[in-house]
């Protein structure tokens, strides 16, 4: 059940992708010209008949309109720019007209074809989609006519029987390709209009040439073709303006064809179901064209989010490397007096000889404090009976990560605590290079290197790029604009006094890191990134897993920038933290990752409807800023290259599932759900220093270090 709104909501997007696909005529239009085809089949008196023809009965009768009457009709609209202008001319002229609309204009602008019903002009079928109907089945043909009596319905109310076919001309142009058509249409009840004098006014020949061609010779009665819709058609306006005045002072009356040939109407209300499924289509098209305008601008946000974000970590992240690794660097004094290092463990029975061994090695004293926090596996005596000195065991009821850090500093003897989880192996320089930044007496917490031990598998190779690059990239960057949203729980430190004087770790979110670390910001604390600190964690290694940990992430993040609000409306340190800080963690670690799918989600719809070579090529184009990203940020960590050749897949796979996460956690905020601390199956893979590669060590001061080579 937790995937299915989410999916849901997928799905519900994707389907208004589509349905404004459909209707922009993106799928299933045909604009392919028939080659010339005989005409032996076509009745002789359709070939020299008038312009509309009637096969309803069965049997072939042609109309003409009688004379020095005009019937005036556009083709292919309603146009939201040009179709209000022609109706204004004929509504100035007092003329009427016949309309043939496209079912995939009526659908977008039903307010036009609303008009045109009111101000007395016909309204005839022109397909949905506007193929050539000679290449079509009659299944299609029939799809074609009823989701354009489906839009007329919706838009206006009504139905019609006059029908013209795309890519008509006079009834003579008939031949055995169309004639089949026409007699089906007319099977189906309605009447095919084609025209005797064509205007050309898609040619653009110039006003008077439109004139001259839509003028009828003698006094004769015709049925004139124009257009509203499918371009310029600022010469056609022109042209009515002029063309109306002078024909009606020579005696000419221009009216719809039922008024013309002194007929019935061709519109017949519709009510009850088929008024209400009209209407409900109309309402779907209109929601796709806004849920697509947001889409859109939502993808200009994201595009800018990340084009910002990329900048800044590049340009911040290597300003953060050339500072701490310059020759010479201090975080002040030395720091080389014991630290307490705090290990809350829930069932970490896989783990934790682990954890308690690497910290054996150690070249930093330390003690070691482990706090079972109810286990039922047995952790506690694992470590009792692993006699080690300096590492103690302190048993508590289960009540919580929060709830062990907290029992663990009341027992820590130390100034400065360090805290890991207890499926972490540190190496034996971590705990030196973690606490080295508290020789400043500004900082109040050190965020360590969290690196993916277990990689080797295809999550793992996600994760592994997600900490190196999202991350670790991001935490250089973060510290240098001084407003480091989290602390990792798998590899932090934290000054006592800072600790006690924002009241210890709290369990008022699920993100309890990220909690702590904001509220040392408000406090007027420094909060940096330790690079050469390397703690190495065990990734989750199944799907689910992998949700459950993030989801958690997710919702705690929202619930710490919820609960650290007011820092935007306060003064000192937490109102700087409250307007730069917060903003930036909304940003880039809640909406840019909320929006970020819509990049593949216009993917997917550029490559089922164009243009996709510029579409493919712009994805291409993100993917490459990334992989500069992820590249400079694994050079920075000296990682090896080869795991970044999954990088692509990632994008495509992995994102998506981090998106699903996300909007769970922000469908569960809204709703006021509740979401409990899930404890994650460890399997113990993650040994000491696991694949640990030899890194020249950061300059800190103490004696025997090394700075690494740039």
């Amino acid at each position: 059940m937790r995937y299915l709104l989410p999916s849901l909501i997928l799905v519900a997007l994707l389907a208004m992708l589509m349905l404004r696909g459909y209707v922009h005529s993106e799928i299933l239009a045909d604009h392919r010209v028939r080659p010339p085809v005989a005409a032996d089949k076509v009745p002789d008196e359709v070939l020299r008949g008038g312009p509309v023809i009637d096969t309803r009965s069965g049997q072939a009768a042609t109309l003409s309109v009688p004379d020095r009457r005009l019937v005036l009709t556009f083709d292919d609209g309603p146009d939201p720019v040009w179709t209000p202008k022609v109706l204004d001319v004929l509504a100035e002229h007092d003329a009427h007209a016949v309309f043939f609309v496209t079912g995939t204009m009526v659908s977008r602008y039903p307010e036009l074809v609303q008009r045109m019903v009111a101000e007395g002009h016909e309204i005839g079928l022109h397909t949905f989609n506007h193929p050539d109907l000679s290449y079509q089945s009659q299944r299609r043909i029939d799809w074609e006519l009823s989701q354009n009596q489906l839009a007329l319905a919706g838009a206006a109310g009504i139905r019609t029987s006059l029908f013209r076919p795309p890519y008509s001309s006079f009834s003579a142009a008939m031949d055995n390709a169309s004639w089949p058509v026409t007699e089906y249409i007319g099977g189906r009840g309605y009447i095919t209009v084609v025209n005797n004098t064509d205007s050309e006014d898609w040619r653009r020949p110039g006003v008077d040439e439109i004139i001259r061609r839509a003028t009828p010779k003698g006094h004769q009665g015709a049925i004139v073709l124009m257009h509203d819709s499918g371009g310029d058609r600022s010469q056609t306006v022109a042209a009515l303006d002029r063309f109306l005045p002078e024909l009606q002072a020579k005696g000419y009356e221009f009216a719809n064809l039922t008024e013309a040939l002194d007929a019935p109407s061709a519109h017949t209300p519709v009510t009850g179901l088929d008024l209400w499924k009209g209407k409900a289509w109309v309402y779907l098209v209109e929601a796709s064209e806004n849920v697509t305008g947001v889409l859109v601008v939502g993808l200009a946000v994201i595009g800018f989010l990340v084009i910002t974000r990329f900048g800044l970590m590049l340009v911040l992240s290597a300003v953060h490397a050339r500072r701490v690794r310059r020759r010479g660097f201090r975080w002040g004094p030395p720091v080389t007096e014991p630290v307490s290092v705090l290990v809350p463990a829930y069932n970490e029975a896989k783990c934790i000889r682990n954890t308690v061994n690497s910290l054996a090695q150690s070249d930093h004293p330390i003690e070691v404090i482990v706090i079972d926090d109810g286990s039922s596996d047995g952790t506690a005596r694992i470590v009792e009976d692993m006699r080690m000195p300096n590492v103690r065991v302190v048993r508590q009821l289960n009540a919580g990560k929060p709830a062990a850090l907290n029992r663990g500093l009341a027992n820590a003897r130390h100034d400065i605590v360090v805290m890991m989880d207890g499926d972490t192996v540190f190496e034996p320089s971590t705990v030196r290079e973690l606490v080295q930044p508290f020789g400043d007496p500004r900082v109040g917490a050190v965020a360590g290197n969290a690196k993916v031990g277990n990689k080797d598998s295809l999550i793992g190779a996600w994760q592994h790029i997600e900490y190196v690059m999202g991350f670790n990239l991001d935490r250089r960057m973060y510290d240098m604009l001084r407003c480091m949203p989290t602390i990792p729980g798998a590899v932090g430190a934290f000054r006592r006094t800072a600790l006690e004087r924002v009241g210890g770790m709290s369990d008022d979110t699920l993100a309890e890191d990220t909690d702590i670390t904001m509220a040392m910001h408000r406090d007027g604390w420094r909060v940096v990134y330790a690079e050469n600190a390397r703690a190495w964690t065990e990734a989750p290694e199944s799907v689910q897993q992998l949700w459950s940990q993030r989801y958690r992430w997710s919702y705690g993040t929202m619930q710490a920038i919820w609960k650290h609000r007011r820092a935007l409306i306060e003064r000192g340190p937490s109102g700087r933290f409250g307007r730069v800080g917060l903003p930036l963690v909304s940003l880039f670690m809640v909406l840019a990752p909320l929006l970020a799918p819509l990049i593949d989600v216009f993917l997917l719809y550029g490559l089922v409807f164009g243009p996709t070579q510029k579409t493919v090529g712009a994805w291409l184009g993100v993917l490459g800023i990334q992989a500069v990203c992820a590249a400079y940020a694994f050079r920075l960590d000296r990682e090896r290259m080869t795991h970044l050749v999954s990088l692509p897949l990632q994008q495509i796979l992995y994102r998506q599932l981090m998106y699903v996460v996300l909007l769970q956690s922000w469908i569960t905020a809204l709703t006021g759900g509740r979401l409990r601390w899930q404890k994650l199956r460890r399997t113990g893979v993650v040994e000491a220093a696991p694949g640990a590669v030899s890194v020249p060590q950061q300059r800190t001061g103490s004696s025997g270090d090394r700075r690494p080579v740039a």
